[in-house]
């Protein structure tokens, strides 16, 4: 199994059950049972959080805080090397910074970027994306 980014709108979409939730919840099984995690950056957590807190309120944030530490999926934290080729994406694309993030992780792990946001439908020559769908 290729290594796979998610981006913050992979994992709303999951607690949330909007489009592309079941193919979420089977990348995080096939993960499970491979042990072959996936992977998300800390700015693209901070996004899942401030999203599913504001949309929905702080209960289901709570609950699915509690979930979300039995999945298998690392988080990344910053760098600077991180952060550079964040930046140039941003500076060159005009994205969000936190899409920026998870491409620029995508990208500096030779990995599959996991998304449903037409946002990052400029880096397709960049960066290999995995489309979330119904």
């Amino acid at each position: 199994m290729p290594v796979k980014v998610l981006d913050s709108f992979a994992l709303i979409a999951y607690f949330s059950n909007e489009t592309g939730a079941e193919e979420v919840e089977n990348l995080l099984i096939a993960a499970g049972q491979t042990a072959v995690p996936l992977h998300m950056t800390d700015v693209n957590y901070a996004e899942v959080r401030y999203s599913i807190a504001k949309k929905h309120g702080a209960s289901s944030w709570a609950a699915a805080s509690k979930i979300l530490q039995g999945l298998p999926i690392d988080f990344h934290s910053t760098s600077r090397a991180l952060a550079d080729i964040a930046a140039e994406f941003k500076t060159r694309f005009k994205m969000r910074l936190a899409d920026a993030f998870a491409a620029a992780l995508a990208k500096d792990m030779n990995a599959e970027l996991v998304t449903g946001d037409t946002e990052f439908k400029v880096l397709e020559k960049e960066v290999r994306i995995r489309w979330l769908k119904e």
